[in-house]
């Protein structure tokens, strides 16, 4: 993979991490790295969703898949502030 495409997936990871943020109820209080990886995993099962569903082909942008991906993006990072919070040492 080549360096442009390691920083694409960064950045899309992070929008699609902070869009998830953002529809997500309540507040999480997860790091900006547990928020990208989160966002660019979503990219990737939503595409793949998008895709295998069928309606990720049309002219122009995708916005199913797009909001394929910011709902997993939500999912994700409910998920992981849910297990990340847990993991914390309360003293």
């Amino acid at each position: 993979m080549a360096v442009s495409g390691i920083i694409s997936a960064i950045v899309i990871g992070l929008i699609l991490g902070l869009l998830g943020k953002l529809v997500a109820p309540g507040k999480q209080s997860i790091p900006i790295w547990l928020t990208i990886i989160v966002g660019i995993v979503a990219a990737f099962v939503g595409t793949a969703i998008a895709r295998g569903i069928g309606y990720a082909d049309t002219k122009g942008i995708d916005w199913l898949e797009i909001i394929t991906q910011v709902v997993l993006a939500a999912i994700g990072v409910s998920l992981a502030a849910s297990l990340y919070g847990k993991r914390k040492v309360k003293g």
